[in-house]
């Protein structure tokens, strides 16, 4: 009796399940600045807010987000708006078999023919709202199946998607050892009500695109193949007026092959992908940076210092324009790295690695065929990463980028080399101090850059830094940025002021452009 009256309390307790939760706001304050012709929104301020709630017990699950813009910061979609509650799922599983009703987000393959995935920083939320069940049988058989209507701005679209997803492990059903061994497919069918015109032209409602795949690795070897078929896409003929075809017929299609090795400090990896005619959108006519119902991301080196991220390269899936017609890309991407051992004559007492990348990419010259055409992007980079001693460690790169400013409609491209150097060394346990140095050298667009930043961290609570990057070569402006952050268990709170440059942000490889802005910013993240 003693020892079950002492397990009623926990047994209680754990089917009273838990509750987690997290909060995120970014606001800004824009105010005018001629230098840069710097947007500034009608009451001069901009929020995006965040409140999620997740609720466990054993089995089953349930949550809700709620979203306010008030009114969404520059550079966002303009479909987020107001407050919602934009997620809201239940959720029950067990070792084999799941069902969830409500939102939820999900990926076929490497999501070149279904992807639906949050990422703040790009203002992105393709959330289906439906139905979805998975099944898994001994590690060898796993099924998707899922209905629903994906998220376009603050609610569900009309537009419709069924689709399913099987992976068949070979290995684990003959029992090979030390290898992995899987087949994989997906289709999807995707459904929009068209207007008369459309319908009248031959475009059809119902888009159905399927992918293959397979996935090889052994002994730190990796292979990874894919073909996808992504169905009809229609495009608006440029030229049209009033005779002929409205809307351009085109089959999406696309070819991913991914192999390399891992092993004993080595890593080689080679990822050579092809693209035609692959963008795939929630709503058609909607031009939204966040329209997409599919990942693309540009497959090279994603870097975060400021001037390696003045021109970002975007993946090119088809476009058609008034004089430019372009139906994708083909390249790829050779990343190379190695770890110099401790006690060696390179690595010295505490190693060394070494990182390289090399990546490449061009229009398709003729449709329909894998015919280089004009260079898209290219970028060859080294960076050296080493700990001297237990205070400084440095990280020194090297990056090549060359790009076409009209996106590949000639043969035009400006060429920088960017050099930096980034400094770290702990004064104490608790003090320490990051520094920046990078360096722009090019002959064409704004010519020389210059920037620096200077990070110093209080453990645990505090953090305070400051950087700016400057056109020195023509324009003579300074894009500085300052700022501090506290963090207190699971609050963080930053508090800036900068003037930004009109570009890119980018997240995973997807970028969103954005315009100049100059002013302060607050960020509240929380979890529990």
């Amino acid at each position: 009796m003693l020892c079950a009256s002492q397990s009623l309390p926990a047994e209680t307790e754990r089917s009273k399940g838990y509750l987690t939760g997290s909060f995120e706001s970014t606001s800004n304050y824009y105010h005018e600045d001629l230098k840069t012709h710097a947007t500034v929104p009608d009451g001069k301020f901009g929020s995006n807010n965040y409140l999620k709630l997740d609720y466990y017990n054993n089995r089953f699950s349930a949550g809700v987000q709620m979203e306010a813009y008030a009114p969404v910061l520059v550079g966002f979609s303009s479909e987020l708006k107001g407050i919602g509650l934009t997620n809201f799922y239940v959720n029950w599983k067990d070792d084999s078999f799941s069902v969830t009703a409500g939102t939820f987000y999900e990926q076929f393959g490497s999501g070149l023919l279904f992807r639906s995935w949050e990422d703040r920083a790009l203002g992105l939320n393709n959330s289906v709202m439906g139905a979805r069940v998975t099944y898994s049988y001994a590690d060898i058989l796993n099924v998707k199946a899922l209905w629903g209507m994906p998220r376009f701005g603050m609610k569900p679209s009309s537009t419709q998607v069924r689709g399913a997803d099987l992976s068949l492990v070979l290995s684990n059903a003959i029992g090979m050892d030390n290898t992995y061994l899987a087949l994989e497919g997906s289709v999807l069918d995707r459904y929009e009500a068209l207007d008369s015109d459309r319908m009248a032209d031959g475009c059809k409602s119902n888009n159905v695109g399927w992918s293959a795949r397979a996935n090889l690795e052994s002994h730190g070897f990796f292979f990874k193949a894919e073909y996808v078929d992504a169905g009809q896409k229609y495009y608006y003929n440029t030229s049209y007026a009033g005779e002929g075809q409205m809307y351009h017929r085109k089959r999406g299609n696309a070819q991913l092959i991914e192999t390399g090795y891992n092993a004993r400090g080595l890593g080689v990896n080679l990822s050579l992908r092809r693209l035609e005619w692959m963008d795939s959108k929630v709503v058609t006519d909607a031009a939204s940076a966040v329209n997409m119902l599919n990942y693309v991301p540009a497959m090279c080196t994603q870097y975060t210092y400021m001037l390696t991220t003045l021109h970002p390269y975007g993946a090119r899936t088809g476009e058609i324009s008034s004089k430019y017609v372009n139906s994708g890309e083909i390249g790829g991407q050779l990343d190379v790295f190695y770890n110099f051992r401790r006690g060696t004559a390179l690595g010295g007492k505490r190693g060394m690695r070494v990182h390289a990348n090399f990546s490449t990419y061009h229009a398709i010259a003729q449709e329909g065929t894998f015919k280089a055409g004009n260079m898209l992007f290219r970028d060859l980079s080294v960076d050296i990463e080493k700990q001297w001693t237990k205070q400084f460690k440095s990280t020194l790169l090297w990056s090549m980028q060359e790009y076409s400013p009209s996106y590949g409609a000639n043969r035009t491209t400006w060429l920088s080399n960017i050099f930096v150097a980034d400094l770290l060394y702990k004064f104490t346990p608790t003090l320490s101090a990051r520094m920046e140095l990078q360096y722009l050298v090019t002959y064409e667009d704004q010519k020389d850059w210059m920037a620096g930043l200077v990070e110093v961290s209080l453990a645990p609570h505090w953090s305070v830094f400051a950087s700016d990057m400057w056109n020195h070569g023509s324009t003579k402006l300074h894009y500085y940025n300052a700022g501090v952050s506290y963090s207190k268990s699971r609050t963080k709170v930053t508090l800036g002021y900068g003037r930004y440059k009109a570009g890119y942000i980018c997240s995973g490889g997807v970028c969103r452009q954005i315009p100049a802005y100059t002013g302060a910013n607050l960020a509240v993240l929380m979890s529990f």
